[in-house]
């Protein structure tokens, strides 16, 4: 049996993890832009369990922007899905599972475009959520009548654009954004390439005067680990458990945070905050954003080379490893921890580093370091440098552990395009595929260039780091020499 709305009669849950038949009433008051595990396991967790109390009272429209997948699963289930929380929180286990009914259905913006610009014209619709990975909010210089544009960016002007003619630019239609790609002050960052996109499409300056006055971009951070769907052995035992087959589950670890930027206007809106106090509206999120960067992220990211050089498939296998175990815990204490670029509280720090460690271990979650490595090079700009800088300020010494997570970025990066336009590397005799936007510049340096060369090139290049990283000293040799110990 199928989850679906119709077969929810059929299904024997608890009352809290099953929906009513009224929510699926409720109106369309959000459009999501990504159908990814994160979006599903977060947001849209907040927002079907304040639904299920009471409280918001709005479902979610969302858009398919890539190619790839299908949303033939959503149409099937009636856009339910069931997301099990599992692992420890403060001693106690948690075992959870919820039939999410927060999404009313999901088009995709290659063939129902005009289906989401009737959205954007809804008077229910109050929220905009994104999550379009750490490159989709750039700036594509493109004309936003285009059916659809190319860029998320492009493709929010043209929601905002159509819904402030439907309105007749009033007060009250604008909408509160929310992105939740990890780039600093991502919300700001948004607006001015919406901005800047508005005034390359020559909107008139009326048009411009409601985006700035009458909407808000929120900075937000997210924090939860959604590997996606259990492994087969898990799953198959959760659905035989539950009497029915969900092609749309996901697991998550109990630990979550959805900390927004905003005000008591913000708070209203978004009053699905009210139901968990997971979803944290503040003034100011830059703490919990450097936390989360550099001790969960910024870890994560200089530990996946080097667990896949050692054979681990999964962040569970490596941390049942003591080798791996004496890499990454003095990497996040003694060096991490100490180059966060931000004023912070030690002791808030080292509590905060403990619990990412015992959540690195959870023994539900089957998290796999070739997922985290996807943008592997904008991660490391992103939530890497800024460490390795701000270390070298301090101490002006090579950080072991930093440097021996890098080297591997490296061996993990030496890679060559394929002829179906792919990028492979081959470690352990395994050979693994690379999603990177600059996998074809790593491609061609390794085809033209023998090893330190190639390092050289590597380090040196200013727009992969805003920086030359070869004129830190000691940096290179031991990049180099750590590379060349590599099997």
């Amino acid at each position: 049996m199928i989850l679906s709305r119709y077969n929810l009669n059929k299904i024997n849950l608890p009352v809290p993890g099953l929906p009513d038949g009224q929510i699926f009433e409720l109106p369309e008051k959000v459009l999501q832009f990504g159908t990814g595990v994160l979006l599903r396991g977060l947001p849209d967790y907040f927002i079907d369990k304040a639904n299920c109390k009471g409280v918001f009272n709005g479902r979610i429209v969302v858009v398919k922007s890539t190619d790839t997948g299908s949303a033939t699963d959503f149409d099937k289930q009636d856009g339910l899905y069931t997301i099990y929380t599992k692992g420890i929180e403060n001693g106690q286990e948690i075992n959870e599972q919820v039939i999410c009914s927060a999404i009313s259905r999901v088009l995709s913006a290659a063939i129902d475009w005009n289906a989401i610009l009737e959205v954007a014209q809804s008077p229910h619709l109050q929220v905009i959520i994104s999550n379009t990975t750490e490159v989709g909010i750039k700036l594509v210089k493109e004309d936003i009548s285009k059916h659809p544009p190319e860029s998320y960016p492009g493709k929010l002007l043209a929601v905002l654009y159509k819904r402030y003619q439907a309105f007749n630019g009033s007060a009250d239609s604008g909408l509160v954004i929310i992105p939740t790609e990890l780039i600093t002050d991502n919300g700001k960052k948004l607006e001015s390439i919406v901005l800047e996109l508005a005034h390359l499409n020559k909107l008139e300056p009326a048009f411009m005067d409601w985006l700035e006055s009458h909407n808000r971009f929120c900075n937000s951070l997210v924090d939860r680990i959604v590997p996606g769907r259990p492994d087969k052995t898990l799953n198959d035992e959760l659905e035989a458990k539950s009497g029915y087959t969900d092609n749309l589950s996901i697991i998550a670890e109990p630990y979550s945070l959805w900390a927004i930027e905003g005000d008591d206007h913000i708070r209203s809106v978004l009053s699905f905050h009210e139901v968990d106090e997971s979803v944290v509206i503040t003034s100011d999120i830059e703490l919990f954003r450097e936390l989360k960067l550099r001790l969960l992220n910024g870890t994560h990211t200089l530990s996946c080379a080097w667990a896949i050089l050692q054979g681990f498939t999964t962040v569970k296998e490596a941390m049942s490893n003591e080798s791996f175990i004496s890499f990454i815990t003095p990497l996040m204490f003694k060096e991490i921890l100490p180059a966060i670029p931000y004023k912070v509280d030690e002791n808030i720090a080292t509590d905060f580093a403990g619990k990412v460690l015992d959540r690195f271990r959870n023994p539900y979650i089957r998290h796999e370091w070739l997922s985290i490595s996807v943008q592997y090079t904008t991660k490391i700009k992103m939530r890497v440098i800024p460490l390795l800088l701000n270390h070298y300020k301090l101490h002006n010494t090579v950080p072991e552990h930093m440097v021996l997570g890098f080297a591997a970025f490296i061996r993990f990066m030496q890679i060559k395009s394929t002829n179906d336009g792919h990028y492979t590397g081959i470690i352990n005799n395994r050979e693994y595929q690379v999603t990177d936007s600059f996998a074809g510049y790593f491609a061609t340096v390794w085809a033209n260039a023998e090893t330190n060369i190639a390092i050289h090139q590597i380090l040196t290049n200013t727009e992969l780091w805003d920086t030359d990283l070869t004129i830190l000293p000691g940096f290179k040799d031991a990049v180099i020499k750590l590379f060349n110990s590599f099997k």
